[in-house]
């Protein structure tokens, strides 16, 4: 079956001068089929929201490929590729506020992608927005109210709103409940679980918390410095993860319920992320990884398959090879 969304060897750096590179993704593929919930975790500096962008245009590809539907998207996208993606593949940015154009009323906001993407007459796109804000648990009459004047749950909502209005295939959800409160975060989850089961929607869901992570998505993919550590089924993921790293970020997960809380290893990360501007040779965990080896140090691990716990299961490290 093709994928609905896949990425093949996908990179992207950014030149910052004085002959230095970024590397924020390096060399990833990941295959997403259609009305699958693929989660994206790591640390802050991993490269997952780098990886969103490059995915859906928002970033030029600095090598590597992807792919919409088995259609090879191109590298740069110009003004008329937008035009003619953006009713297919979407963004759900990961700031409620500084996402949303603070001169713009909700109306304009949420209705700027059927202006420039439908036929629909002033009419039809405000009795549009006036449905997807009822959708998405907002009121009619917020259409003439601006950005400012909402919580940040209700600015969260509106995102959601402007982005699905369009109804398209396939979004990336960009930590899009990081900046809520506990409460407002199950909210916004509950919402994009039931408008993914409504819409048959397919969702790229970066996050840092790996439970609310594993409760959203049907796989769970692991990154650590621009590179796909690990991937599998979600659950397989958070209660048996193979990597040093994933298990690192399993055990420092807050458990919410103490009865269901199981035997961990050590909770603390070593040290500090690498720099991605100066990346480690062999393995880029190794300088902080507990179960380090010689060759971790001078070989690359690449994603092998983990035969042991089934063939949807894969992660780069030595230990498996």
């Amino acid at each position: 079956m093709t994928a609905l969304v896949e990425a093949r060897r996908l990179t992207k750096h950014f030149e910052i001068g004085r002959n230095q590179t970024v590397h924020a993704v390096d060399d990833v593929s990941l295959s997403i089929d259609a009305e699958e919930i693929v989660g994206l975790v790591g640390e802050s500096g991993s490269g997952k929201s780098t990886f969103g962008k490059t995915l859906v245009g928002l970033h030029n590809r600095t090598s590597g490929e992807a792919f919409y539907r088995g259609e090879l998207l191109p590298p740069k996208y110009r003004p008329a590729d937008f035009q003619r993606h953006a009713k297919h593949m979407q963004m759900i940015f990961q700031d409620p506020y500084s996402s949303l154009n603070p001169r713009m009323t909700v109306g304009e906001i949420v209705g700027e992608g059927l202006r420039l993407h439908s036929n629909l007459s002033p009419t039809g796109v405000r009795e549009r927005v006036a449905d997807w804000l009822h959708r998405v648990g907002l009121q009619s009459d917020h259409m003439s109210r601006y950005p400012h004047e909402f919580s940040g749950g209700q600015r969260q909502r509106i995102g959601v709103a402007r982005a699905l209005i369009l109804e398209p295939e396939f979004v990336v959800c960009d930590e899009p409940i990081s900046a809520l409160d506990v409460s407002v975060q199950a909210q916004v989850v509950n919402l994009l679980d039931e408008l993914k089961r409504s819409m048959g929607l397919t969702l790229l869901f970066i996050a840092h918390d790996l439970s609310m992570v594993r409760y959203v998505s049907d796989r769970m993919a692991v990154m650590y410095l621009g590179s796909l550590v690990e991937i599998g089924p979600a659950n397989d993921v958070f209660f048996e993860p193979k990597h040093p790293y994933t298990q690192l970020l399993v055990s420092s997960n807050p458990e919410p319920d103490p009865v269901t809380e199981r035997a961990r290893g050590p909770t603390e990360m070593r040290g500090e992320i690498p720099s991605s501007i100066n990346i480690p040779p062999g393995c880029r965990f190794a300088g902080r990884c507990p179960k380090v080896m010689d060759v971790c140090r001078e070989t690359t691990p690449t994603m092998l398959p983990l035969r042991d716990v089934g063939s949807d299961r894969a992660v780069a490290c030595h230990l498996y090879s």
